[in-house]
């Protein structure tokens, strides 16, 4: 009787937590972020680290907490990430961008302020092919006129 009602319980608070998951991608360069929000204390972590670990630049983490401190809401959420493709700071612009489409799905305000920020929008520039006859995407080989 009593493991019937502890496993009923176990079940309820599994749906508990799943409703509370905030589910967002981010995209930055080749660099991909599915994150996962969770109501806690602030926690983040990205590829089972944490932040200050997978992230050595402050820059980076500063990057990533733009959102956070944009709408006061630093400390609130878990951040579960993961991140791969690219290199570290195209990484952490993907982080920003999952984290931004994340907490605009909370609320109406928390959107328009990250709008107007401009987190919501991905950035579209790429590294730039290399092309046949030249010596990178731009720059050519040096020309000769005798």
């Amino acid at each position: 009787m009593a493991e019937e009602n502890i496993q009923e319980n176990v079940e309820e608070i599994k749906q508990d937590k799943q409703q509370d998951v905030i589910w967002a991608t981010g995209r930055r360069k080749r660099s991909i972020a599915r994150v996962r929000l969770i109501l806690g204390n602030g926690e983040m972590k990205v590829n089972g680290k944490p932040l200050d670990e997978y992230f050595d630049r402050p820059t980076s983490r500063l990057v990533i907490r733009q959102p956070f401190n944009t709408t006061n809401l630093l400390g609130k959420y878990d951040v579960i990430a993961t991140v791969n493709g690219g290199g570290k700071s195209g990484q952490a612009g993907a982080l920003r961008h999952g984290i931004s489409r994340a907490l605009a799905l909370t609320g109406q305000e928390i959107k328009t302020a990250l709008k107007r920020k401009g987190f919501l929008t991905r950035d579209p520039r790429k590294k730039e092919r290399k092309k046949p006859g030249q010596k990178g995407a731009r720059k050519k080989f040096q020309w000769t006129k005798r």
